[in-house]
């Protein structure tokens, strides 16, 4: 692997996030073309999965492609979609070398990318920036093998844990910084995802604000039985920014109705005990099509989260105050009576945003 893969395949990376949260069920992937050294051409999926990276970059670099060399951060596609495979946009373009990130696992891709440009006398090489790439699509290659989400969670407490005082007051633990950096996250994810019992005591938006994104995120309310407020922000705006509620199967037929008739998409999930069964959930969203969910808690579905060991990332946002054993707790009752069985997560990162610090874990690989 050359400096200059490195170097390309980074752009390509960087490319490529600007589609989180924006192209699912698609992956966000990034494509650069290069011709003598000189970019001629980038491109990223578009927001709803289309057009594909390779097109953009393709389109940009007009006839500079015959010859180049294609970074991709991942294989092209080889089928008929909604859209042409891109692998014949490339070789209909006279590309003269790809250098790929990561294979494609959805069965219908899975080397068969590789193997069109490679008959098509096109050299390949893979693997440039694995590790990265990987990191980057790990939402999008969860939901092709398990059929579910990446999920972060988000927790803003106290240097003792707790997210509100025992009266409720929540608003704020943290700073401006620390909050302008969560409505960054919310860009880069899917959807937004609260627990009945928040949505109830908070009256959410959930939205993106004061960044100049018009895209905004799906809104989910994880609630068993419904019991949401019906001139709620939620209810309010689900015409426009789309709500999706996940709850039991035994809810009143009724009560569904007036959800739906507000503009909202109800999906039924399994209990676990008396709760929303967590892998019926995320199972659910992977089959809705999302890659990227950002989970804002509160404890409970927190707790069942990672009870079920299905957070992928967790992000905690510490302020330096101090609230006391009668503030409400960021996470929920685990039940654990081992501290070997507790989740356990490793530091990514760790920075001061303002007054507050942010630490990054994430699942041991």
């Amino acid at each position: 692997m050359s400096k200059a893969d490195r170097r390309f395949m980074a752009l390509a990376l960087e490319l490529g996030r600007r589609g989180q949260g924006r192209t699912w069920p698609n992956p966000a992937v990034g494509c650069v073309i290069v011709k003598d050294g000189r970019v001629v051409g980038r491109g990223w999926t578009q927001p709803g999965g289309r057009p594909h990276a390779e097109p953009v970059a393709l389109a940009q670099a007009g006839g500079a492609a015959k010859g180049a060399t294609a970074y991709v951060t991942l294989e092209p596609c080889s089928h008929h979609g909604k859209t042409p495979p891109c692998c014949e946009a490339l070789i209909a373009a006279q590309v003269a070398r790809v250098v790929v990130a990561l294979e494609d696992s959805d069965p219908r891709v899975c080397g068969r990318g590789f193997k069109m440009l490679r008959d098509a006398g096109i050299e390949v090489v893979e693997g440039v920036m694995a590790e990265e790439a990987a990191r980057d699509l790990q939402g999008f290659f969860l939901k092709t093998e398990q059929g579910r989400p990446f999920v972060t969670l988000k927790l803003a407490t106290t240097l003792d844990g707790r997210i509100a005082t025992a009266t409720g007051e929540s608003q704020w633990i943290t700073g401006p910084e620390a909050r302008r950096a969560v409505h960054m996250m919310r860009a880069r994810h899917d959807a937004v995802m609260v627990g009945g019992g928040t949505a109830r005591a908070d009256d959410p938006s959930l939205t993106v604000r004061d960044l100049g994104v018009a895209y905004q995120p799906v809104r989910i309310v994880v609630s068993r039985r419904l019991d949401l407020p019906l001139m709620s922000n939620l209810a309010r705006t689900a015409n426009d920014i789309p709500v999706w509620l996940a709850h039991g199967p035994d809810v009143d037929g009724e009560l569904k109705r007036t959800w739906e008739g507000l503009g909202a998409e109800l999906l039924s999930c399994d209990l676990e005990g008396s709760q929303v069964s967590p892998k019926s959930l995320l199972d659910s969203l992977g089959s809705n099509g999302l890659t990227r969910v950002f989970c804002e808690g509160g404890g409970a579905l927190a707790a069942s989260l990672l009870n079920a060991d299905l957070v992928d990332e967790l992000i905690v946002f510490s302020a330096g105050k101090v609230i006391g054993a009668e503030g409400f707790p960021g996470v929920g009752a685990m039940g654990l009576d081992r501290l070997a069985a507790a989740p356990r997560f490793e530091l990514s990162e760790q920075r001061a945003l303002g007054a507050d610090i942010m630490s990054v874990w994430r699942r041991p690989t």
